[in-house]
């Protein structure tokens, strides 16, 4: 059986003192021993920021990509290795800003990825400036009279899209946390969990507190994640509660499924015959 202990390291974690990215990491590292994950066979990728820099305080596999980019680095490694379980752990502004493109096109894929965007709905590590999920009127050093456009919704975007497995976390509630991630790693397909957490540097708005008076939690009102037009209404709750757990779940074929030729094993174990690739680049 391996433990919580088994995924420490000795680096240093330098987070701001109160930041949520400390509840997500411990609730990580619960999930993966509850389901006995070997740090041997999990793969977390990161793309830029502080949430980004979680798969540092990980013993596992680990590839730190560029700005926006883990999600397209992660459908390589799924197609290379299917096998793996693959973990990715990305900020507001790195997976819906930079990476917008590819967050929608991995939900069209329905790659069998669990996907933890760690949402302070601001840029924590350049400074504070406006996320794409900042509400309009947020003042920041950088929007100095406040936001004016519109928040991106990332849940009725992966719900529009199709996405398998839609839920929202919070921080500070590890438990809770951590019962979503082991779910959305067992669901197999897109799994999308996106947890507020509060910025205790550059949110003075959203806090621990703000959140915790808001946060619902859908398991203590047994809620059932069946429903897509409920999930959807759901989605737009913000000021006044913000329901957390999974809001929608249904099952489907994943995209190495759509592959046949993954039917014989990944692709690291399939034998590789230079001598074809030499035939094809000898054509003139």
């Amino acid at each position: 059986m391996n433990t919580t202990q088994d995924f420490d390291n000795d680096f240093e974690i330098k987070w701001c003192p109160g930041c949520g990215n400390f509840g997500i990491l411990d609730a990580m590292k619960n999930a993966f021993s509850n389901l006995d994950l070997a740090p041997k066979d999990v793969l977390l990728i990161s793309g830029i920021g502080q949430a980004a820099k979680t798969p540092h305080f990980l013993n596992c596999n680990m590839f730190h990509t560029l700005h926006g980019r883990a999600l397209a680095v992660a459908t390589g490694a799924k197609i290379a290795n299917h096998d793996l379980t693959i973990v990715v752990n990305s900020g507001d502004g790195d997976c819906y800003g930079e990476g917008g493109n590819h967050f929608m096109n991995a939900v069209r894929r329905n790659l069998d990825l669990t996907v933890l965007v760690h949402n302070n709905l601001v840029y924590g590590l350049t400074q504070g400036q406006a996320s794409p999920t900042s509400k309009m009127g947020f003042v920041t050093k950088m929007q100095k009279h406040g936001v004016i456009a519109e928040p991106f919704n990332p849940l009725t975007i992966a719900l529009n899209l199709g996405a398998g497995f839609v839920a929202r976390g919070f921080s500070n509630n590890r438990e809770h946390t951590r019962q979503l991630i082991e779910d959305g790693i067992k669901h197999q397909g897109f799994a999308l969990i996106d947890i507020v957490q509060p910025c205790p540097t550059y949110n003075k708005v959203n806090t621990h507190s703000w959140y915790k008076k808001r946060a619902q939690d859908l398991y203590a009102d047994n809620y059932v994640p069946d429903d897509l037009e409920n999930a959807l209404a759901m989605a737009q709750q913000w000021d006044d509660s913000i329901p957390i757990g999974i809001y929608y779940q249904k099952a489907g074929p994943t995209f190495t499924d759509r592959i046949g030729k993954l039917a014989d094993g990944s692709l690291i174990s399939q034998k590789y015959d230079a001598s074809k690739l030499d035939s094809y680049l000898s054509v003139s």
